[in-house]
């Protein structure tokens, strides 16, 4: 390997290890523990380095944000090859809500920060926009509900986009309340999330 390779991996790697550390930070302290110089003392590197591979705090948050999408599909990801779409409905949103309690503070960083913060990320491509970060997930669900239409279990000039849109925010809705108030209610997150797959189903235009 020569001098210039070496280099390239060397940055690549730091660069890793930069955002590893902030992924951590945030996991143990949330965003608003998020500084150049807390990052610095978590690598052992001087906090102008940073500014060498990432310009800001919020340029460092917004690829954790991505990496938290990431996250979210892999969960996703091996559900949605399940055949029948109802079952793979209920899967889905099993593993979605199991995402959203086993990682907390990512699940908050990448949908409940500051609107300020979140609409920062979002601004150039919404989740549910064709380049949006979070696209590779909500593909997912889009998918489900052209098989349901496939299958005649949703009208076939219904707007799967739309309906997708509708079950993200009840899935969202689930998650987001018991992050918040989890002594609020006294069901599980899991028995809210089925309850919601069967009702979502149910009222599902079909074709006339």
């Amino acid at each position: 390997m020569g001098i210039s390779e070496r280099k390239e991996r060397q940055k690549t790697e730091l660069r890793q290890q930069i955002l590893e550390a902030s992924q951590t930070i945030v996991v143990q302290d949330g965003f608003a523990a998020l500084t150049m110089r807390k990052i610095a003392e978590a690598i052992e590197y001087a906090p102008a380095t940073i500014y060498l591979y990432f310009e800001n705090r919020d340029e460092i948050a917004k690829q954790i944000c991505i990496h938290g999408y990431q996250e979210l599909l892999d969960y996703l990801h091996p559900v949605a090859a399940i055949s029948d779409p109802r079952d793979r409905l209920l899967a889905i949103a099993e593993a979605y809500i199991r995402f959203g309690m086993n990682h907390a503070e990512t699940y908050r960083l990448i949908f409940m920060a500051d609107p300020k913060f979140t609409n920062a990320i979002l601004k150039d491509a919404p989740i549910d926009d064709s380049g949006g970060p979070g696209s590779p997930a909500f593909h997912v669900l889009i998918k489900l509900l052209d098989d349901l239409k496939a299958q005649d279990q949703l009208a076939a000039n219904a707007d799967s986009l739309h309906f997708a849109q509708v079950l993200w925010t009840a899935l969202h809705g689930i998650v987001s309340l018991k992050l918040t108030c989890s002594g609020f209610l006294t069901a599980s997150a899991e028995g809210l999330g089925t309850t919601m797959t069967h009702t979502f189903l149910a009222g599902l235009p079909k074709n006339s």
